[in-house]
């Protein structure tokens, strides 16, 4: 039998405190940072229990990213992808470029790209669910924190949280005068600005204004003499006015925000997977792009909300009302190259030792024509010094949507569509909900949760002119109906002012899904609800007088009925599958420190082990390699074993889609006084490990292992009031496939390039 050592809170802060410099007494704080102590890490204030608490007495797996971190990873213009493995067991991609991010935590996530699907990791942006897929993309700008709540949030934020919930908090209004400009330009012609301005009004009231422009040229040429001629410029603004409002008792702030994108959908690059490996080919040229198809991408949203309080002595209620609107439209070469082998046109392009290989062409596109979201809730809670502390509920949740599906003829002049389906949805949910929080002493606390969902959709789809001719499809239907109670129980035990130890059990629902993507299919699919139960344990402890922070969790969770995504073969269209349980296992470590009196470094790391645990289950495999009658040694290299139906293959046993087994983040920033100001050089980097891009296993869709690193240094003078900088993102400009479309050819998409630029800032 094998013995394992168990370490101690105190043991890793020793193991901390040998690997890196002992904090000096006598310390100044980074530039543009808080200069009230700077020998301590101030405390991190996150709000995911809906309750201001310290991260310390919070009883769950907490990440927050604030300030200087998210400046540094949009310096370059990038969209919330950027944060992207900044923090651990956090993913985020896509395959529509800078609109529909998609969110993995601890492995979890949804891989399906139309734009009714449902993902299980939850998006708050300001107290608001974002649920559509084409609100959660909304530019990360002028925030107060980013907070990663890692689990099932099924209690306190609902639905489709069994993974867990990225909140977003932007700035609130202030009661003084200030604001900020900042100006940047970089590397492929980018411009990024961002604005802020805040004015007090009288006693009661105040507002905050703040803006963003991110505009850039386009990088990647088309030389062939059809299809989109230069591609991946965009033009994305953003803006967000707050009003807020406080009388006595009653506190109200009001939002209005929007959005409006304009540029390319993803650039899908036809056979650039080398066969047999993940490699790129030979040859491959980044800024090449052949292409006989168009490409454009628009997107427009606004949001209005209402967030009241009113403080009634021993409790306090709350009112948090929305109403947000979308339109998008995306629009691309889906096979990623030029010609068509069964329409008899020659096809492109081909690489050294590889040939072309084009089967068919598929350019498509999806619509957003009407996008409508309502949502409700009354809470209310606790507001003394009791032992006792409690909060309950109501929700409401209504959703309208419609979904347009093209296809196009990318050989006859202008490309002309020659498909068409659509679908329409309504989906209505209400929930109760109710949380307790007791002190059983002063050093152990214990909290519990409860609430009831109920679930209700009426969908409908249609093809209405079928690609290449031939019979449309009737009215398809489906009516999912479902209800749900979701539960937690956690503990907190202090074994001193410093180190906390925690134990957290919860639940998490999704509700069910519809896949009615008819363009290519006859037939829509339900995916049935899921359940998740994740246990977790951990500890959170400063050391070394508060110049470092350690936070550790450890956990375990299974899925049951778990929603996937299944392609389907060689035809552009997928299939909504429940598989009959998943589980996984892992660690999550973050860890923040002052070296000495220049140097500050945080480190983050996670290890998560996915299983799908179905024997039974099976899948269609790429389509790609079912065309060797064209050409051979062409297509996929599938590794799982063959399924009970010809063309298919099991996928027990495998790991998750998109979920990356070890997630690392590093960071370390120098900063001194010089000349009357301060110089500061900051680094950061993320690695993400190998995982499969799709269900099944094949040599060309398992993703490699990414470093990516990013580089900044300016200077800050006038007691902060200025500042200038210099950055690099991708440092090292790794490029390499993340991401595949599978049914046609080896088709892949590309990580972001090198991008570099230099920023002013002014503070007043």
């Amino acid at each position: 039998m094998t013995h394992h050592r168990t370490l101690s809170p105190s043991l890793i802060a020793l193991a901390l405190a040998s690997a890196f410099p002992v904090a000096q007494a006598q310390s100044s704080a980074p530039a543009v940072e808080s200069k009230k102590d700077a020998t301590q890490l101030e405390a991190v204030i996150v709000t995911g229990s809906r309750r201001v608490e310290n991260l310390k007495d919070v009883p769950m797996s907490i990440s927050a990213m604030k300030g200087e971190e998210l400046d540094a990873y949009n310096a370059s213009g990038q969209d919330v992808r950027a944060l992207s493995g900044r923090v651990p067991s956090l993913n985020i991609e896509s395959d529509f470029g800078r609109s529909f991010p998609r969110f993995y935590v601890r492995g979890l996530g949804n891989t399906d790209f139309d734009l009714n699907a449902s993902q299980p990791v939850g998006l708050v942006y300001d107290d608001v669910v974002q649920e559509s897929p084409m609100l959660k993309g909304f530019p990360v700008f002028d925030m107060e924190q980013v907070e990663v709540l890692r689990g099932p949030q099924g209690t306190l934020f609902g639905r489709n949280s069994p993974a867990g919930v990225l909140k977003f908090d932007s700035a609130k209004p202030g009661k003084r005068m200030d604001g900020y400009a900042s100006l940047g330009f970089g590397r492929f012609g980018a411009v990024n600005f961002e604005g802020m301005v805040n004015v007090p009004m009288g006693s009661d009231w105040s507002l905050r204004a703040a803006g963003i422009v991110q505009t850039a040229d386009d990088r990647i040429h088309n030389p062939q003499p059809t299809g989109e001629k230069n591609l991946e410029g965009y033009n994305d603004k953003a803006a967000r006015v707050q009003a807020a409002y406080s009388n006595g008792g009653f506190h109200g702030l009001f939002k209005l925000q929007g959005r409006d994108y304009k540029g390319n959908a993803t650039t899908f690059r036809a056979n650039i997977i080398k066969r047999g490996t993940n490699d790129l080919v030979d040859g491959f040229d980044f800024k090449n792009y052949p292409s006989d198809g168009l490409n454009v991408q628009t997107l427009q949203s606004h949001g209005l909300s209402a967030r009241l309080r009113w403080d009634l002595g021993s409790i306090r209620l709350h009112s948090i009302t929305a109403y947000d609107r979308a339109k998008f439209y995306s629009r691309a070469d889906v096979d990623g190259g030029i010609g068509s082998r069964f329409g008899g046109v020659p096809d492109g392009p081909s690489y050294p030792g590889q040939p072309s290989l084009i089967p068919f062409e598929a350019e498509t596109a999806d619509g957003l024509p009407y996008l409508r979201q309502m949502t409700q809730e009354l809470r209310v809670e606790s507001n003394t010094a009791d032992p006792l502390q409690w909060i309950g509920g109501l929700y409401y949740f209504n959703e309208k949507q419609q979904v347009d599906s093209f296809n196009f003829n990318s050989f006859a002049a202008g490309n002309p569509q020659n498909g068409y389906a659509v679908q329409h949805q309504e989906s209505k949910s209400w929930a109760a909900f109710g949380s307790l929080n007791y002190a059983v002493s002063a050093d152990l606390k214990l909290r519990g949760g409860l609430r009831y969902t109920n679930d209700k959709k009426d969908f409908d789809a249609q093809r209405t002119l079928t690609p290449g001719g031939g019979a449309n499809t009737a009215l398809l239907t489906a009516n999912p109906k479902s209800s749900n109670w979701s539960w937690d129980f956690s503990a907190n035990y202090s074994l001193d002012k410093s180190t906390s130890l925690f134990t957290r059990v919860a639940t998490g629902y999704r509700a069910p899904s519809i896949q009615g993507r008819v363009l290519f299919g006859d037939s829509i699919s339900v995916a049935d609800s899921e359940k998740a139960l994740s246990f977790e344990a951990g500890f959170k402890t400063d050391i070394l007088n508060n110049a470092a922070r350690i936070s550790g969790t450890v956990f375990s969770y299974r899925v049951k009925d778990l929603q996937l995504t299944a392609g389907s073969g060689s035809v552009n269209q997928n299939r909504l599958i429940n598989a009959d349980k998943a589980v996984g296992r892992g660690f999550e470590l973050d860890v923040q420190a002052i070296l000495n009196k220049n140097w500050r470094t945080t480190l983050g790391l996670s290890f998560n082990d996915t299983e799908i645990k179905d024997a039974s289950l099976f899948v269609a495999p790429c389509g790609n390699a079912s065309f060797q009658f064209l050409q051979p040694n062409t297509g996929c290299t599938v590794l799982d074993p063959a399924g009970p139906v010809a063309g298919t293959v099991l996928i027990g046993g495998n790991d998750l889609p998109r979920a990356p087994r070890w997630v690392a983040n590093w960071t370390l920033k120098y900063s001194t006084e010089l000349a009357g100001g301060d110089l500061y050089v900051l680094t950061d980097w993320a690695y993400k490990d190998k995982y499969n891009m799709f269900l099944y296993e094949a040599k060309e869709y398992k993703a490699k292992a990414m470093l990516e690193g990013g580089l900044r240094a300016g200077y800050a003078w006038g007691n902060g009031k200025y500042e200038a900088s210099a950055y690099v993102r991708n440092l090292t400009d790794r490029q390499q496939v993340v991401a595949a479309i599978d049914f046609n050819n080896l088709t892949g998409i590309l990580n972001e390039p090198r991008s570099y630029g230099v920023q002013f800032k002014v503070s007043y």
